[in-house]
């Protein structure tokens, strides 16, 4: 059936609503409006589901969560699952309780039973559920940092992780096999709670999660000694951040916590930025005035489902405020927690740093002065959290601190997702530690860089919308994995790993060796001079992705050369466009 086929049968059926019907009737005669939203089914992958609201089969709405949960109640009851529920938390945009009580509902009437979070909470904080309640698995809904008009559905396994093989593609394929969306079900609300089928959850949850962070601290008595000094602004981007941080620095002890009062409040139209990412600049506007006011010494941004941080951290020398990449906060928390633990208690021969593969070689580096292992995953947190498992389940290697470059991070096992409530709480702890010492958390970066080396990592994207767009990101790839470049940005290659073959090419000796992770649609160039490029599709954004990094000798060194490799690596993309 093709897509005005489809569309017209969304009209005619009587199980969609007046309001879909309506909203789909506004479109009429907009042939590319109805192609876009009836050419394709919002594909439930690896990640669950993302997509823009609205009515259609490729959109979020009451219908596509339904059946997305029912594959996955198919899923729970084919592997003998569903006496054990499902957690369920949701986000601060538009349609999150709604998407969540219609996901519990559904679950609800194939007799699993959902425990639902009373109001927002953040995705680390479902991750803790998921275990503590003994759940089979777990549902958010979020669509992170996208702008307004997204939505999404996360789905975790009972490790508390983002769904791994072969759970992935069991679940994905059960999505798939529901083919007729009257065939979904779901129950009355008031029949579920008096089934014993639909639990609200709340405080108690919050309390045992906010407990294991502050099991983690390390240094209270710095905090003690600095507590009325130190200044933090905050901003939780009008998402699920502002209560669970603001708590955990108040019962530290933290007395000058600032919080941007524009953005203060849950708000899924996110009105003071255009999209709610800490990693873009513009999220930092009115944290940064309002820092540069009180003269505060770091001004913090937690994204709407409070699992990224972004991070400023002044300069008491030039007054300036610095922004720090997902690289180097992860790294400044990861040295911190690595490096007090061998003071305090000394570290495990076991002992491991786990980064994702796009992550900055630095993290290589602090491993390696460290004595411990480190660890390449594929790009996701969920395979930092697959790995905890593998270790707790073997018995042989002991989790220290996991990292992505994507501004995620987690200290401490309690969860299996990053988590940026932990993040504030670390890393206001290590700006106390440090300001005991005369130092700010700049001045640490500083001394990180004299003695590891000044890496410089980055990201490019290019947004590639709709039908031509995916075709134009496949070909992209495609074109380098049938020519790979001999240099980029006068680095010569050196190695080529392609996690969807499951190679890695020495360019020198011709050499083929496996690289040992599951199989991705990522290539992976090795240069010289520890220099690296990085090229995937977004699993979550219709962009083509281009990571890159170098190590320089200073910072104006390494910002220059990593300025001058970024534009080689776009140019050497749009050649194919």
């Amino acid at each position: 059936m093709g897509y005005k086929e489809m569309y017209q049968s969304w009209l005619d059926n009587p199980y969609f609503d007046e309001d879909t019907k309506a909203e789909l009737k506004s479109i009429a005669g907009d042939d590319k409006e109805i192609e876009d939203r009836f050419y394709t089914e919002l594909e439930f992958g690896t990640a669950g589901l993302r997509g823009v609201i609205g009515a259609g089969m490729n959109r979020m709405n009451i219908y596509t969560v339904r059946k997305a949960t029912q594959g996955l109640a198919n899923y729970i009851k084919k592997v003998g699952k569903e006496a054990q529920g499902v957690a369920i938390a949701f986000d601060s945009r538009r349609m999150s309780p709604e998407f969540a009580d219609e996901a519990a509902l559904c679950l609800a009437a194939n007799g699993i039973k959902a425990y639902v979070f009373e109001s927002l909470r953040p995705t680390p904080e479902l991750s803790y559920a998921v275990r503590k309640l003994g759940c089979t698995a777990g549902i958010n809904i979020t669509a992170s940092h996208n702008p307004p008009e997204y939505n999404g559905y996360k789905v975790y396994w009972e490790d508390g992780a983002q769904i791994t093989p072969p759970h992935d593609k069991g679940i994905m394929d059960e999505v798939k096999a529901v083919t007729d969306f009257a065939t979904v079900k779901t129950m009355e609300k008031e029949e579920a709670k008096k089934a014993g089928l639909y639990e609200v959850i709340g405080a108690a949850i919050d309390d045992a999660y906010i407990a294991e962070l502050k099991k983690l601290v390390v240094h209270q008595d710095a905090i003690d000694q600095v507590k009325d000094t130190l200044k933090i602004v905050y901003t939780p981007l009008h998402g699920t951040g502002n209560i669970p941080v603001r708590r955990v620095l108040k019962e530290l002890g933290f007395q000058n916590v600032y919080v941007v009062p524009e953005q203060e409040k849950p708000d899924g139209e996110f009105p003071t930025v255009s999209y709610p990412n800490p990693e873009a600049e513009e999220a930092f506007v009115l944290g940064l005035a309002m820092a540069k006011k009180l003269d505060a010494d770091l001004v913090l941004a937690t994204d709407p489902d409070a699992d990224r941080l972004g991070v400023y951290v002044k300069d008491s020398k030039t007054g300036e405020y610095h922004s720090l990449t997902g690289n180097m906060s992860g790294c400044l928390i990861g040295d911190y927690v690595i490096g007090q633990r061998k003071e305090r208690e000394g570290l495990p021969k076991d002992g491991a740093f786990i980064k994702s593969i796009v992550s900055t070689n630095m993290a290589d580096a602090i491993a390696k002065y460290y004595g411990i292992q480190l660890v390449e995953v594929l790009t996701g947190f969920k395979f930092i959290g697959q790995k905890m498992l593998e270790f707790e389940t073997k018995g042989t290697g002991t989790y220290l601190f996991g990292m992505e470059e994507s501004y995620g991070c987690l200290t401490g096992t309690y969860a299996r997702d990053k988590d940026a409530v932990v993040a504030s709480m670390t890393l206001c702890e290590a700006a106390a530690y440090y300001k005991t010492q005369g130092k700010t958390l700049w001045d640490a970066m500083i001394d990180m860089y004299e003695k590891y080396g000044y890496y410089k990592d980055d990201v490019k994207a290019i947004t590639l919308k709709g039908i031509e767009g995916l075709e134009k990101i496949q070909t992209i790839l495609e074109t380098l994995r049938a020519d790979a470049p001999k240099e980029i940005g006068g680095y010569k290659v050196l190695k080529v790993r392609d996690y969807k073959k499951d190679t890695i090419t020495d360019l020198a000796d011709g050499k083929v060796t496996p690289t040992g992770l599951p199989a991705s649609n990522v290539l992976y160039y090795e240069l010289e001079d520890d220099a690296w490029v990085c090229v995937r599709p977004s699993g979550t954004e219709p962009k083509v992705k281009f990571y890159y990094g170098i190590k320089g000798t200073s910072l104006e060194e390494a910002d220059a050369k990593s300025e001058s490799l970024g534009k080689e690596v776009l140019a050497m993309i749009e050649k194919m466009l």
